[in-house]
């Protein structure tokens, strides 16, 4: 499983920073919500049950004020009420309860009637029932006889009805058998259920744009963060290639400063490196040639032929010594631009040369190229070839593209090598047993030119034994790959 999600994460520094902001982002709006709706919602708990209370003991005064009247008044009351433009209630008389749509799954709403229902009992112990109810003012009933709200005239109902429909309270007690009081009303706050939800339309559009504005601001730092990083990333990497690129800026953040100019230290130090160490091998090449080719002549110079043979033997190993450890170094520095290469045109050359050597060498065209140094790209192929032709009785050579990169193989069918050798292959004048015997002019230096030519491209070249015997040599060079036209 954390293989699976490290391969979801992205790559890059910038995604990764740019992911953990926002998450931390997000997670911060779900927390600070989810906190603000717990407070939200216990106020909108405590502020409905206070006005239930007020409305209920308003309600208990006007119940207890038609109980003090004589039932043949009533109506009269009421109707001196609805002449005189109605009061907070809505009232009327019936003979039995008026059923109504109550609305159900209210946490409000049912907190209100409980409080209500609770203040109604201790305010009017006597009373024998009361129905409690929240309705809709849509199609509401008022009476026993069928007639709704909107039957009634606008200056009895216009303390209930509001531009915008809000839930109407039915508070329904029976005075007597028979009479049964009619209440309707409206909360104090008459749009009340809509303080239970906290993530309203505008708050969600409020969280919405702030969201997008904090994420857009961290994208933006995270960007200006890691884009001297990229710089610095390109300025290794075409170092590490031999290319020259230009000084990194001295701008940005200390640390960048700081590891810019340390960077740009280092860079010279190892330029100036490189350049000693050239001048050094050249000054030792010419200081080692001249008294090689001296004692040559004075070799000459001597009577005894077996003494003189021994003498050119040692002289001539010594000499392919100082060009074997030359080239170890030289080669695999070869100063060159990168240049688009088709492998099949230099691939092909060299086919054809071992050929006519003689050698069996198998290759097929793949249409492929690489960005590369043709030059030192030959050398390292050449010397896997020349290793390859050396220990194996036939060769095949194959250029493929996986994931990206430009594979380049070298397969031998010989021997193999034992597997707890291919470790040491490309250390300096490493050579197996059985190099030896089929190769005594080798040095062993071949397989460590090439793998320093290869990570100068920044690739990796890779030993193997093949499967069904033989060896196996693969140049891994990264990227820039294209089929030409």
């Amino acid at each position: 499983m954390p293989k699976f999600l490290a391969r979801l994460l992205p790559q890059s520094l910038q995604g990764r920073l740019t992911l953990v902001m926002v998450i931390g982002v997000l997670l911060t709006q779900l927390v600070g919500n989810f906190i603000w709706a717990a407070q939200r919602r216990a106020e909108a708990l405590s502020e409905t049950g206070t006005a239930a209370q007020h409305l209920a003991h308003s309600a208990s005064s006007a119940v207890r004020f038609f109980l003090s009247l004589p039932p043949n008044y009533r109506p009269l009351i009421i109707q001196q009420f609805r002449e005189m433009g109605g009061t907070r209630f809505l009232v009327n008389i019936n003979q039995a309860p008026v059923p109504a749509r109550a609305i159900a799954g209210q946490e409000l709403a049912d907190a209100a009637l409980k409080q209500v229902r609770a203040t109604l009992k201790e305010d009017l112990p006597n009373i024998s029932e009361v129905r409690l109810a929240f309705a809709w003012p849509d199609k509401l009933p008022v009476g026993d006889n069928g007639a709704t709200i909107a039957d009634l005239p606008d200056t009895w109902v216009q303390h209930i009805m509001l531009t915008k429909p809000a839930p109407v309270l039915l508070i329904q007690v029976e005075m007597d058998p028979g009479h049964w009081l009619y209440l309707a009303t409206l909360m104090p706050n008459p749009y009340f259920l809509e303080t239970g939800n906290p993530l309203t339309r505008d708050r969600l559009l409020l969280q919405a744009l702030s969201l997008a504005a904090v994420l857009l601001l961290s994208i933006m730092v995270v960007r200006w963060i890691t884009r001297p990083l990229a710089a610095l990333s390109e300025a290794a990497t075409a170092f590490g290639k031999g290319e020259h690129g230009p000084a990194l800026p001295e701008t940005g953040s200390r640390e960048f400063v700081n590891t810019a100019r340390a960077f740009e230290a280092m860079r010279q130090r190892i330029q100036r490196y490189i350049e000693d160490r050239e001048r050094l091998f050249v000054s030792i090449s010419h200081d080692l040639r001249t008294p090689i080719m001296r004692l040559k002549l004075r070799t000459e110079l001597l009577d005894d032929e077996a003494m003189q043979s021994e003498f050119h033997d040692d002289l001539d190993e010594l000499d392919m010594m100082v060009k074997g450890a030359l080239q170890t170094v030289k080669d695999s520095d070869i100063h060159e631009n990168p240049t688009e290469v088709r492998l099949d045109a230099l691939l092909g050359r060299m086919v054809r040369d071992a050929q006519l050597a003689g050698h069996a060498v198998l290759f097929s065209a793949s249409g492929l190229s690489v960005a590369a140094k043709p030059l030192a790209l030959k050398r390292a192929i050449g010397n896997l070839l020349n290793n390859a032709l050396h220990y194996g009785d036939k060769v095949e050579l194959a250029v493929r593209e996986r994931s990206g990169n430009i594979e380049i193989e070298v397969r031998d069918h010989g021997p193999g090598v034992p597997e707890a050798a291919l470790a040491g292959l490309c250390e300096p004048y490493v050579r197996l047993e059985h190099g030896r015997s089929q190769n005594s002019s080798g040095m062993g230096l071949g397989l460590g030119i090439a793998r320093g030519i290869v990570q100068a491209h920044g690739g990796e070249l890779l030993l193997a034994n093949a499967p069904g015997g033989g060896f196996r040599a693969t140049i891994v060079l990264p990227g820039g790959a294209f089929v030409p036209l």
